[in-house]
């Protein structure tokens, strides 16, 4: 694991989720789950699972607790905001626009207007404080061209995008710019939270399980991580490396942001998702519309399948993992006693592979246990959200088939709801389960309807190959 030198002073902490194996010899998590095994002299460094870069050798252990993930950056301040230069790619939406740029006092702001029937004007942004360049489409290309128009005029180091139909939040610029005091970092989001509380149930709903919010806790944008991508409604990139892999692909007509995410990753730069910046969205709360969108995302599966093979797999699972469930569901006593020994053989092969790091029982205990429960809750998704279609047609025609389903959307929504329940602000009234349920559903169906018809479409089914690992 290699990349610029992290200067001195950048702290990294190991992620409080992270196991501490074999009395410190060996850390095991991260996103994807590894197990990193740590020489002596790495195991002194780590002060409470904090460590301090003051020397190449500090540097390197930081840089491999990074990248192996089981760590987050405690950057030194960052750039200054005269150093970037906000993008908004705008179509139609004039209210919208003038709201961001009322709070963008003191920032060089590029506005591309993406063929709108009124176009936007610079009279629109008198006396806001804003350096205000406006450019225009004379039709629309998409918000990927449009945001490519706008870089290309951009000369700062660093290019933030938001999109017409969000609000930052006091303080989330510095909080991005912090993370580039690592050289290896191209692009960092902040998290995406709900513009004003409603009473709406769908709003209430998005409050909560919003596509753009990925959540309360920071992590490493990798594929099959935590956090896989983020979307591109606001997020900072340094601009030598946006233009190093060609910008947004202006081909795709959505997931531009998730094409570009993981075509930084695999250039070798380093991508961040920091929660404690907020940016605000309106989000979509008028049903049909909703329902629209969330089906507009599965849409954009199948070619991204194209574009990067394997990594739009809709389940990544242990075959000995996927033996154990398959065994449960089948129901019998046979299947159970199965399922029991399949079980107890993948727990040697686990104590067997921590062997060298002499592990408790009890933790190979937890390790495996966490390692099914994990499968479990991929599986119920799985079933609900991407092979819906398949699984209705078998939930009709068996009584067994239907069982499983049944069960499947309960785990899936009911651990869904609670686990997100501390999302929402606290002017934000609370879903009801049931309800949340009902939403979960229709938008698992939603999703699916795109992502089906995605692969109809572009005779690929990469989108739907699941990643069964030994």
């Amino acid at each position: 694991m290699t990349g610029p030198r992290l200067p001195d002073g950048f702290a990294v902490q190991v992620d409080r989720r992270v196991r501490v194996l074999g009395e410190g010899a060996a850390l095991l998590g991260g996103s994807p789950t590894r197990l990193l095994k740590l020489a002596p002299a790495a195991q002194t460094m780590l002060n409470g699972g904090r460590l301090e870069v003051h020397d190449a050798v500090s540097a390197q252990l930081a840089r491999t607790l990074l990248d192996a993930t089981v760590a987050h950056p405690r950057p030194l301040s960052g750039p200054s905001h005269r150093d970037v230069t906000v993008v908004v790619p705008v179509r139609d939406n004039i209210s919208g626009v003038r709201r961001l740029v009322s709070v963008l006092r003191g920032l060089r702001v590029v506005i591309v207007d993406d063929g709108s029937a009124t176009p936007v004007r610079e009279s629109d942004f008198e006396g806001m404080h804003c350096d205000v360049r406006i450019l225009r489409h004379a039709r629309s290309k998409g918000p990927a061209a449009a945001r490519n128009t706008g870089l290309a005029v951009c000369d700062s180091d660093f290019v933030a995008f938001l999109d017409s139909d969000v609000v930052p939040r006091k303080g989330w610029l510095e909080a991005l710019l912090g993370h580039f005091c690592d050289p290896a970092v191209a692009l960092v989001a902040p998290r995406i939270v709900a513009l004003e509380p409603s009473d709406s149930i769908v709003a209430r709903y998005e409050a909560v399980r919003s596509s753009l919010d990925l959540g309360l806790r920071e992590a490493p944008v990798v594929p099959f991580g935590t956090v896989s991508y983020v979307p591109s409604a606001a997020i900072i990139c340094r601009r030598r490396a946006l233009l190093d892999v060609g910008g947004f692909d202006e081909s795709l007509v959505s997931g531009e942001d998730v094409d570009l995410c993981w075509r930084l990753n695999e250039s070798g730069a380093r991508l961040r998702y920091e929660p404690i910046a907020m940016v605000a969205h309106d989000h979509r709360t008028e049903l049909r519309k909703w329902f629209s969108r969330k089906s507009f995302y599965g849409g954009s599966a199948a070619p991204l399948a194209i574009r990067h093979p394997g990594k739009t797999a809709p389940l990544v699972i242990s075959g000995w993992t996927l033996v154990v469930w398959v065994l449960v569901a089948i129901g019998s006593g046979v299947g159970y006693l199965g399922s029991a020994a399949v079980a107890a053989f993948t727990g040697r092969r686990l104590a067997k592979s921590l062997s060298s790091v002499a592990p408790e029982p009890m933790e190979v205990a937890v390790v495996a246990a966490h390692g099914l429960w994990a499968a479990a809750l991929q599986l119920a998704s799985a079933i609900c959200r991407h092979y819906w279609p398949i699984a209705l047609i078998a939930a009709v025609v068996s009584q067994r088939c239907r069982r499983v389903v049944v069960v499947a959307a309960v785990l899936d929504g009911v651990f869904d709801w609670i686990t997100r329940s501390g999302y929402a602000d606290e002017d934000t009234k609370r879903v009801g389960v049931l309800t949340y349920l009902l939403l979960k559903r229709l938008d698992d169906i939603a999703y699916g309807l795109g992502l089906w018809t995605g692969v109809v479409r572009e005779r690929h089914a990469g989108a739907l190959k699941p990643q069964i690992r030994t």
